[in-house]
């Protein structure tokens, strides 16, 4: 318990620090939201296009693509919060020899990798994505039950464990490669195959998104969850694929700190 404490108070100390940061520049706060904002609308657009095509899309309507998108914009948002910035700038701050400093602190030094940096500047983000879903579920054409939305407190950290886990392990080749500035591209072509409804693709594609690149656990798993009668065998599958995929990410991380070079030898 004393450990667990310790590190909510290291995170709530690198909260403050980087809401102190990032108000500095309230131009730069307010962009990042714009940015988003613009992405969002870009999502939202792809299925409002599709849908004047066609009443179903892989057997979801129109009000079934607004929740699935809703969903993810709130796990994104989370995502942006929490590990954005951390893990963006990783190569970064491996050639810098951030990480040298970090590896002599009395913490663990993949938590303090991947917290140092809150994105506050998306709190606002998260607040437009809750907004979305809400209005989402207030105008979706079917009966969408409190009791399914409650699975939403479970799945929706799962789907950031999940993307954590995706990002983190492009990222962690920065140690041993150095320079993998060009792998990370790899990681938002995976990603974007998670911010489509899986039920648009083939099984086998299907398969894979839910197992080899679980990115399929990051909004259509939840959405699902909530729009259809509970696969309770789903749900316990991403609980299970998320606490894997964090134990993944403190195996791999330990392996590649033993290939690791120090930026200042």
């Amino acid at each position: 318990m004393a450990m667990f404490r310790k590190y909510i108070s290291l995170f709530w100390a690198f909260a403050r620090a980087s809401f102190a940061a990032d108000v500095e520049y309230r131009v730069n706060f307010g962009m990042r939201i714009l940015t988003d904002i613009f992405y969002y609308i870009s999502q939202i657009a792809v299925f409002e296009v599709l849908f004047r095509q066609t009443e179903t899309l892989g057997g979801w309507s129109i009000g079934h693509a607004r929740i699935f998108l809703g969903i993810l914009f709130v796990v994104d948002a989370v995502w942006m919060i929490l590990f954005s910035e951390n893990l963006d700038r990783f190569s970064e701050k491996v050639r810098r020899g951030d990480l040298d400093l970090l590896l002599a602190k009395p913490v663990d030094s993949q938590f303090i990798m991947s917290f140092q940096k809150i994105g506050t500047a998306f709190i606002g983000n998260l607040m437009i994505a809750v907004g979305w879903l809400v209005w989402s579920l207030s105008v979706f054409d079917g009966d969408v039950p409190l009791s399914r939305l409650l699975w939403l407190v479970v799945l929706i950290p799962c789907g950031v464990a999940i993307m954590y886990m995706n990002r983190f392990m492009f990222s962690v080749t920065a140690l041993v490669l150095t320079r993998a500035e060009n792998l990370q591209h790899l990681w938002h072509q995976f990603h974007k195959l998670g911010t489509r409804p899986d039920t648009m693709y083939p099984i086998w594609l299907r398969y894979m998104v839910l197992s080899v690149l679980p990115v399929a656990f990051i909004a259509s798993v939840p959405a699902r969850a909530i729009l259809d009668a509970p696969d309770y065998r789903l749900i316990a599958g991403a609980v299970v694929m998320a606490f894997l995929c964090i134990l993944l990410t403190k195996i791999v991380w330990k392996f590649a700190l033993k290939h690791y070079s120090s930026a200042s030898s």
